[in-house]
């Protein structure tokens, strides 16, 4: 009877299915967590941002400057009529988006001389305000380009200038030479009159001259006291 009760309970106390899985339980429980966790963040990682783009400053420039200079290609050789179009079209497009490349393009129009709607004064202006911004947008090649349409808008000032003053030192010239020219017509007139009033003198000397002798030789003139 003892040997029988010692084998039931070795019989009882061999491990099975049943005991085993109460010890593997916490072990699945923590490797489905962490598997679990492991997927969660695969899935919900953020995208890595796109890598950022470069930006060719010189092409921008001049791709920009192209644009300009197409525009007062289109300027120089269009008709009046057309000039003041396009002068409207870039102020409105100025006052629309004010940057300063709209700007630097409506300054660039108004700075081109003889054509309808020149400004030079106001394009000097606009320069300069653009020259002396530190903060200004413009790129590398705009920036050249303000400096040199300053010096050759103000080159060009400097010879309206001297231009306005040698015409009107040419017309006071001129003015001088006609008022010459009329004293010495005046003078020639005087003196053409002098010499006339002289021979007139001389003629009246003559003919009192002659009056003189006929008188002197009347009958009855003899014998008379003289």
């Amino acid at each position: 009877m003892p040997r029988e009760t010692l084998t039931a309970r070795a019989r009882r106390r061999k491990p099975g299915p049943s005991t085993r899985a109460p010890a593997l339980l916490p072990l699945a429980l923590c490797a489905a967590v962490l598997l679990g966790g492991c997927s969660t963040d695969f899935f919900t990682q953020a995208p890595k941002p796109p890598p950022r783009r470069v930006i060719d400053h010189r092409a921008a420039a001049a791709e920009a400057l192209a644009d300009d200079f197409a525009v007062l290609g289109k300027l120089i050789v269009a008709p009046a009529q057309q000039q003041m179009q396009i002068v409207g079209s870039a102020e409105e497009d100025f006052h629309t988006t004010p940057t300063p490349s709209k700007k630097l393009r409506l300054a660039l129009i108004l700075g081109t001389p003889d054509q309808a709607g020149s400004d030079l004064p106001r394009a000097q202006q606009m320069l300069q305000d653009l020259s002396a911004d530190p903060r200004s947008s413009l790129l590398a090649g705009e920036r050249t380009l303000v400096t040199l349409q300053l010096k050759q808008i103000g080159d060009y000032l400097t010879l309206e200038a001297e231009n306005r003053t040698l015409r009107a030192d040419a017309a006071r010239a001129d003015q001088l030479g006609a008022l010459k020219h009329r004293l010495d017509g005046a003078a020639g007139v005087n003196a053409k009159l002098k010499k006339q009033l002289e021979e007139a003198k001389a003629k009246l000397a003559a003919i009192a001259n002659i009056e003189k002798s006929l008188n002197e030789r009347k009958p009855g003139s003899e014998g008379k006291p003289k």
